[in-house]
């Protein structure tokens, strides 16, 4: 029996031990068990963002939709994440040679590179831009 509760102990002591190890930095344990938050890297300079359409524009639109009077808006800081986003507006044709009209994207600039792009949505801050020829 004396066995059976040394061994209980032991278990439980060890238990209690390795937990230590799993404390987040705003746990209620002394400072040396806590776990070290990770360093946010520092954000990006806003980009050049008539630079990068400019340079990335067959990522921004199709080669066959024949983009024409292209204009960006200034780039907003993203709220999650180290990157920038822009709206971008142009002219464009459909596949079938139809004019389509002005259309806007929303572009996700990362490391200078344009990383996702997406149509703007009426409740997206498009419409409310201020926008520059490349």
């Amino acid at each position: 029996m004396l066995r059976i509760v040394a061994h209980t102990a032991l278990i439980a002591g060890a238990l209690a031990l390795a937990s230590c190890g799993f404390t987040d930095s705003r746990a209620p344990v002394p400072e040396f068990m806590r776990l070290k938050e990770a360093e946010q890297p520092p954000p990006e300079p806003p980009p050049d963002v008539k630079r990068v359409v400019r340079e990335q524009l067959e990522l921004v639109f199709l080669n066959t939709s024949n983009p024409r009077e292209v204009h960006v808006a200034p780039p907003h800081h993203e709220a999650r994440g180290p990157g920038w986003t822009a709206c971008v507006r142009a002219q464009l044709t459909s596949a079938t040679g139809s004019a389509l009209g002005a259309q806007t994207y929303i572009v996700k600039i990362t490391g200078g590179k344009v990383v996702d792009r997406r149509r703007a949505e009426a409740d997206d801050i498009c419409g409310s831009e201020t926008y520059e020829p490349i």
